[in-house]
């Protein structure tokens, strides 16, 4: 298979993992993942991969209910290593290796970020899943998954959603919405589309990220996104 990316960042949300259950983790969702990511390492891809945690706490929801912002976020936080703990496993049991990186000092649940470790690792052919989003509260997993694409030198943020793509308006809601084939960042602001927080969308913008959003819970997709077929909505 050929590949237009060497090495990509995968943002993967925690509601995803939670498949048809509509809470947790849904084994069958994690496995269809796991096969998914497989299958471009073995095409000689080497891939970092962020995973949300709103499967199971989300930071802000909890504050507005009450809990103290800084430590509804670090729950959060918490929550993706559980997540990057699941999808590691699952990688493993196909015998693809898989390492989880914390933000946050967990040894020895996961290594401790470092940039360095985490290329090394997928250099090696591994997996490299990096949780804990940014380590600091007031971040989404958004900004620490465009954080992280810039720090490991990634060529793509690729943002696996249940979308095929970046629209006018939200699809699930409006049927009048269309899509776009490509969107620079600036008309993502603009027309203050919900594609990710301002600050990962501007910190991408900044450093020359491009992001590709695609439809991840349909099977094959990720490797036709790799491969460079027309496929959901790329930002530039």
């Amino acid at each position: 298979m050929k590949t237009i990316y060497k090495r990509i960042l995968l943002k993967l949300s925690g509601e995803s993992l939670m498949g048809s259950q509509g809470y947790g983790i849904d084994p069958q969702r994690v496995n269809d993942y796991a096969e998914q990511i497989k299958e471009i390492v073995e095409a000689g891809v080497q891939v970092a991969i962020v995973i949300g945690g709103g499967n199971i706490f989300r930071g802000l929801k909890g504050a507005s209910q009450g809990f103290d912002r800084v430590k509804g976020d670090q729950m959060g936080m918490l929550a993706t290593v559980i997540n990057s703990l699941a999808l590691a496993s699952a990688l493993e049991d196909m015998g693809q290796p898989a390492q989880v990186f914390t933000a946050i000092n967990m040894f020895p649940i996961g290594e401790h970020y470092s940039k360095w470790r985490a290329i090394e690792a997928m250099k090696q052919g591994k997996v490299a899943i990096m949780s804990c989003g940014t380590g600091s509260p007031y971040f989404t997993t958004d900004t620490g998954s465009t954080l992280r694409g810039i720090e490991v030198e990634a060529d793509v943020m690729l943002k696996g959603t249940r979308v095929d793509g970046i629209y006018t308006a939200d699809p699930e809601k409006d049927p009048t919405a269309t899509k776009f084939d490509r969107i620079s960042y600036d008309e993502i602001y603009n027309r203050g589309l919900k594609v990710m927080d301002m600050t990962a969308t501007v910190m991408a913008r900044d450093n020359h990220l491009p992001i590709h959003v695609f439809n991840m819970d349909v099977k094959g997709n990720l490797r036709r996104v790799i491969a460079g077929e027309n496929l959901g909505t790329v930002v530039y």
